[in-house]
């Protein structure tokens, strides 16, 4: 599985993938299957975080619970870059510091960001997707047989085990769970 740079979604009926991609798609195979099947148990997932998603078949997918809605108007910034301005508290010595650095306090702050990140080797990528796949599996995996082992697994970052003890789940939800715990972020680390 590669990280989506755009929102892409999972849907599933039961533990059967009905549907996955843009939101578009994914809406309209979920209203299909409930034209058929109105009994259908419909869960839809993030595939970037793994969180559950309340539908809105009206028009699109709805943001997670909890989650601001996504607004259009944009503030300060450089809106080409991506800038976001929000509030940093720094102790003086701290703005003293920043404001000696060559270009300023903001380029110095994404220089250590971008060192920091550097410097981490993907760990904040496997925790990502160790957090992303324990949603799903206790979402849609937590009466399933081996679910408690493997979650130790999944945080234990033992995959040869988390894959051996999720072997006799159904495909569509092994499947799932393991790229979201190991798929392309493995590749970054």
């Amino acid at each position: 599985m590669t990280i989506p740079t755009t929102p892409s979604f999972a849907v599933f009926d039961g533990t059967t993938l009905l549907a996955r991609g843009a939101k578009e798609a994914v809406v309209s195979a979920v209203r299909k299957r409930l034209s058929e099947q109105p009994e259908a148990q419909i869960l839809a997932f993030d595939d970037r975080t793994g969180q559950v998603l309340d539908l809105d078949l009206r028009e699109t997918l709805a943001t997670p619970a909890g989650a601001a809605p996504e607004t259009g108007a944009r503030g300060r910034g450089r809106p080409k870059l991506g800038v976001i301005a929000r509030e940093v508290t720094l102790l003086p010595r701290h703005w003293e510091w920043l404001a000696a650095q060559p270009g300023g306090a903001s380029p110095a702050l994404r220089r250590l960001i971008d060192e920091a990140r550097r410097g981490e080797r993907g760990q904040t990528q496997a925790r990502l997707a160790q957090e992303a796949a324990y949603r799903f599996m206790t979402a849609l995996a937590g009466d399933l047989p081996g679910y408690e082992e493997a979650l130790r697994a999944l945080f234990a970052g033992d995959e040869t085990h988390f894959a051996t003890l999720i072997a006799g789940w159904p495909v569509d939800v092994r499947t799932y769970a393991h790229e979201l715990a190991w798929g392309s972020l493995r590749e970054e680390r």
